[in-house]
């Protein structure tokens, strides 16, 4: 088993590229949360409560979202 790194342990770049990551997410989960919110029901594919639940999983759910999720337009 390896040990786990610690933040100063990463290179200037690794922490640039973490974070970066890190951003993308956040504001492609608001996006989808965001969309899913304003969107009505029928134009949904599937409950909307289970495309919130699915949004946990980085970046998976919020890209299905965007991909399937909607009907549409």
């Amino acid at each position: 088993m390896g040990s786990q790194k610690s933040w100063a342990d990463f290179t200037p770049a690794q922490r640039a590229a973490i974070v970066a990551g890190a951003a993308f997410e956040i504001v492609l989960t608001g996006a989808a949360l965001r969309d899913l919110v304003r969107r009505p029901s029928a134009e949904v594919r599937g409950p909307k409560l289970l495309w919130v639940a699915s949004f946990v999983v980085q970046p998976i759910g919020p890209v299905g979202y965007f991909l399937v999720g909607r009907k549409g337009r």
